[in-house]
């Protein structure tokens, strides 16, 4: 890698270039659902009218996912915004190895499937949901047929509920769809495969960032220990659990486990073999820690069982967690923030903990550490331990302050932040929350505004996917699905619609002007990005959204 070259006509803006990433602000329909349409913007408004705008395409094939028919989401988002070029990402990876059956036929799977004992099991621990963010059922559905194909005659199930990436509420189509393949298999002797564990996705197991550990300790009491409320399905459970706190959604649902003749029936215990068949990374680390990490200390395990493990892919390759995995993880190489860093640009990366990782880890291409210690500054401002909906505008008052004394005290050339609201209040889908959310974004894109035009730098705002925008499921006419009340029914996934793009450059200096090239995604602010600091973007990246006049 070499360092940039500097551009023939333009040397750079006097001060920063601040990319603002608006996690799940996308472009809606602008109807009753849509919280981003419905929110007062004033400074987005203004943007709007007063700058460079265009529109940029943040799912499907355009981030590496399988199909137009997929969400994007803040990991492979980030990824492209990093890399500026479109790589296949984990759910593409996964299938393919698959459906050509090469995982089947790698080492780990081998290992971990025939050498078990006669009361041995094979465990599979995931998100059980089409949502195909962080997992996909059809996966879990192949591996337990290949096991029965194998001669694995004991598999348990530890089921992590959604709600979040798919409709709220639909965990027991999920649960239903996997009991009946579960009972295919059992119907011939001397096969014993059923769900052992389970709990909602934001209560046991699947925390990130280190931001709640105990979530972590209750997934591994949960599925390793067996401790828990007994249910004598994951079916009653969930009804149950329901009936118990009206109005719960799916990743909020409390752990059980299944018990037979009153003992818990899938505890993971010596000579067992565990998967974690989630593929994105950010909430698979610290639970493969606790199993692959003898001196962890952020909770009491007691004793840890002697099992293999392995994630469905490595999720973190510097730190080489896991140890063993079943999926190579993309190879995402020459990514913009090494560029600048070998370029000599000095650079910021803030957020708040929800998404810290993602605009340091994602965005340098699934890679932890700095490029280089002496130009680069990372900021994280610890998030609350509280339900986003009840405070909305989480930390971006503080990310804000950041952001301004880097622009003021001349600290950086590049600023990237993310503004997590739009997406981890979408999720919640309590849509007087959803609106306050994006008009906190909205107010603190109208401080960075007066910022930039006093340093005379260049704003980029812009978002990784939607969510906000689209807080109702829609029929294919567009029009909201209702409930058996007739009522609207709450969406909390990600959208698929694209996202807005606002380039903002007060001083002029760079003449900038929308790029000829149409239809592009998310993966050419990258490019943008270096252009906007006076270099011309390597030849392999996606073009930049704007030329300089």
């Amino acid at each position: 890698m070499k360092p940039l070259k500097k551009h023939a006509n333009f040397a750079g803006p006097e001060g920063p270039v601040v990319l603002v990433i608006m996690d799940g602000v996308g472009i809606g329909h602008g109807d009753a659902g849509d919280m981003v349409a419905k929110a007062t913007k004033p400074n987005l408004d203004w943007l709007k009218a007063n700058s460079i705008v265009t529109q940029l395409k943040a799912h499907g094939i355009a981030v590496g996912m399988p199909s137009d028919g997929d969400m994007g989401n803040s990991e492979v988002g980030h990824n492209a915004i990093g890399s500026g070029r479109v790589f296949d990402q984990g759910a593409l990876l996964v299938k393919r190895s698959v459906e050509s059956g090469a995982m089947f036929e790698g080492d780990v799977w081998k290992s971990l499937s025939q050498s078990l004992g006669e009361e041995s099991a094979l465990h599979f621990i995931g998100l059980l949901s089409d949502g195909n963010v962080h997992s996909h059922i059809d996966i879990l559905l192949a591996m337990l047929t290949r096991s029965k194909q194998d001669g694995v005659k004991k598999v348990r199930v530890h089921t992590l509920l959604d709600g979040r990436d798919v409709p709220p509420t639909s965990a027991l189509q999920f649960i239903e769809q996997l009991e009946n393949h579960l009972e295919s298999i059992n119907g011939e002797a001397d096969f014993d495969y059923c769900i052992a564990s389970g709990g909602g996705r934001l209560y046991i197991t699947m925390d990130r960032y280190n931001a709640d550990w105990p979530m972590i300790k209750r997934g591994w009491d949960t599925h390793v220990k067996g401790i828990g409320r007994p249910f004598a399905s994951a079916k009653e459970a969930i009804e149950t659990l329901r009936a118990e706190t009206p109005g719960v959604i799916d990743q909020d649902l409390k752990e059980f486990v299944i018990t037979r003749d009153g003992r818990p029936i899938g505890p993971i215990v010596d000579g067992d073999s565990v998967i974690l068949f989630n593929f994105r990374g950010d909430r698979a680390i610290e639970i493969s820690r606790a199993f692959d990490e003898p001196g962890l200390d952020t909770f009491d395990r007691g004793p840890i069982p002697d099992v293999k493990f392995a994630g469905i892919m490595q999720y973190d390759s510097d730190l080489q967690i896991p140890k063993t995995y079943l999926v190579s993880p993309p190879e995402i190489e020459d990514v913009m923030g090494e560029y600048l860093a070998i370029s000599g640009i000095r650079q910021l990366a803030v957020s708040e903990t929800q998404k810290y990782g993602h605009v340091t880890y994602f965005f340098n291409g699934n890679r932890s550490g700095k490029f280089s210690a002496q130009l680069e500054e990372y900021v994280e401002i610890p998030s609350d331990q509280l339900p986003f909906e009840q405070r909305p505008w989480m930390k971006g008052g503080e990310i804000t302050d950041v952001i301004l004394n880097s622009i003021q005290n001349r600290k950086h050339d590049f600023i990237r932040a993310n503004y997590p609201n739009g997406d981890m209040v979408g999720h919640t889908g309590v849509n007087l929350a959803v609106e306050i959310s994006v008009e906190v974004v909205d107010l603190c894109v109208g401080r960075l505004i007066k910022a930039i035009d006093a340093a005379k730098g260049i704003l980029i705002v812009t978002a990784d996917h939607g969510n906000a925008d689209e807080m109702y499921e829609l029929d294919k006419e567009g029009k909201p699905k209702l409930d058996g009340g007739g009522n609207p029914k709450s969406k909390t996934s990600h959208t698929l619609n694209p996202v807005p793009c606002y380039i903002y450059d007060p001083a002029g200096s760079a003449n900038l002007r929308l790029t000829s090239h149409t239809d592009l995604g998310i993966s050419s602010l990258a490019a943008t990005v270096m252009l906007c600091l006076g270099f011309d973007p390597p030849d392999n990246y996606d073009p930049a959204i704007v030329e300089v006049g």
